[in-house]
C-alpha cells in the first residue's frame, strides 16, 4: 500500500483519489472549497464536481495540503491550470524530497508558455515529475470503464512507480518518455475540442468534424515536433486518442463551449455559472502565443482565438480556413 496524495478535488482528481483508493492504497485528496471535503467525507460524494458517484469509503478529504501531502510517497496535482504554480509553490515544502509528482493537469501556462510538468519541476525541483494524460472522462473512469492513459517521464523508475499505483483492472496506464509530446497532446487537444464544438454549432456537420480533427493533429505535431516531441507521441493515446475523444465526446466541457460559441452566444455568456474550467478557452490563448514565438503555423489555433477573443464570427473564422492558400497536406 502506498501513501498517496491528490492536490485538486475537480471532477478529475476525485476520478484519480477514487481510482487510487479502490487500488489499495491510503489516499488523501486535498479541496479548496470546504462544502467538497465536508460532503467527500462524510457522505462519500463529491456533490459540487462529480454528482451521482459514490466514492470509496478510505478516501480521506483535506482542507489543508500540509495535511494532505504528510507522509505522501506519490503526489498528483490534477488543478486547473491557471492555479498550478501557485499550488505547487504553496505545497512544494510538504512534498517528500525524490517522491514521484504526477501532474495531470493539462495546459499551457499564459505568462510564461511552461507546460505543466515544467511549472511543477520549478516550483518543486526536489521532486521527479510525471506527466499523466489520454482519453479520460473523469465520469467514465470513476464508473469503472475501460479507460487507457500515458504515463510520462525522464525518469523510468518514476514512471513505472505512476504506471503500478494507478493501473487496474478498468484503468490501463503505458509508461512513455516523451512528456513534452504527452503534454502538447493534452493541451491542444482542448482547443481543437472547442473548433469541433463551433462548428458543430454551426451545424456543419461531420465532414467538417473530421477535417477539424485531422488538420488539428497535424497542428499539434507540427508544434510537439518544434518543442522536441515525437511525432509517434502524437499519434498515440495522448494525442490522437484524446484529440477524438474530446472533440467527439458529448461529456467534453470544451466541445460543449464550442457549441454555444458556434451558436452565437457570447465566450462571457457561456461561462458565466460553469461550475468547472473549460481548458481549451484558456490554452487558446497561450498556444497561440507559443505557435508565434516558435514561428509555426497553426491555423485552427488561430481561428479558435479570432472568435473567442477577438471579435470575429463563427462562420466567418471558418471560411477563412476553407478559402486559405491551396498546399499539400503534408508538410
Amino acid at each position: 500500500m502506498t501513501r498517496c496524495a491528490v492536490i485538486g478535488a475537480g471532477a478529475w482528481g476525485t476520478a484519480l483519489a477514487d481510482l487510487l483508493s479502490r487500488n489499495g492504497h491510503d489516499v488523501r485528496i486535498w479541496a479548496y472549497e470546504w462544502d467538497v471535503v465536508e460532503t467527500l467525507n462524510r457522505s462519500h460524494q463529491n456533490r459540487r464536481f462529480l454528482p451521482g458517484h459514490e466514492l470509496s469509503d478510505t478516501l480521506q478529504a483535506c482542507n489543508g495540503i500540509d495535511d494532505a501531502l504528510m507522509g505522501a510517497e506519490l503526489v498528483t496535482f490534477a488543478t486547473p491550470s491557471h492555479v498550478l504554480r501557485a499550488i505547487a509553490r504553496s505545497a512544494a515544502d510538504y512534498v517528500r524530497p525524490g517522491a514521484p509528482v504526477v501532474i495531470a493537469s493539462k495546459g499551457i501556462e499564459s505568462e510564461t508558455l511552461a507546460l505543466m510538468t515544467g511549472v511543477a519541476a520549478e516550483e518543486i525541483p526536489h521532486s521527479t515529475v510525471v506527466a499523466l494524460s489520454g482519453p479520460s472522462f473523469a465520469s467514465e473512469v470513476i464508473a469503472q470503464q475501460p479507460t487507457a492513459v500515458v504515463v510520462a517521464s525522464s525518469d523510468a523508475e518514476a514512471a513505472l512507480f505512476a504506471q503500478k499505483s494507478f493501473s487496474s483492472t478498468h484503468f490501463r496506464a503505458y509508461t512513455h518518455t516523451d512528456v513534452i509530446g504527452v503534454e502538447i497532446g493534452g493541451s491542444l487537444k482542448n482547443v481543437m475540442a472547442v473548433a469541433t464544438g463551433i462548428a458543430d454549432g454551426l451545424g456543419l456537420g461531420f465532414n467538417a468534424r473530421a477535417a477539424l480533427i485531422t488538420r488539428g493533429l497535424a497542428e499539434m505535431t507540427r508544434l510537439g515536433t518544434r518543442l522536441g516531441a515525437e511525432a509517434s507521441t502524437l499519434a498515440g493515446l495522448a494525442g490522437l486518442g484524446d484529440l477524438v475523444l474530446t472533440c467527439t465526446g458529448s461529456l467534453s466541457r470544451n466541445r460543449s463551449v464550442g457549441v454555444e460559441v458556434g451558436k452565437g452566444v457570447p465566450l462571457d455568456q457561456v461561462l458565466a455559472g460553469r461550475e468547472t474550467v473549460a481548458e481549451g478557452v484558456i490554452t487558446a490563448r497561450s498556444a497561440h502565443a507559443l505557435a508565434a514565438r516558435e514561428g509555426v503555423q497553426m491555423p485552427i489555433v488561430d481561428a479558435v482565438h479570432r472568435v473567442l477573443f477577438e471579435h470575429q464570427s463563427a462562420r466567418d473564422a471558418i471560411g477563412a480556413l476553407m478559402t486559405r492558400e491551396l498546399r499539400a497536406e503534408a508538410d
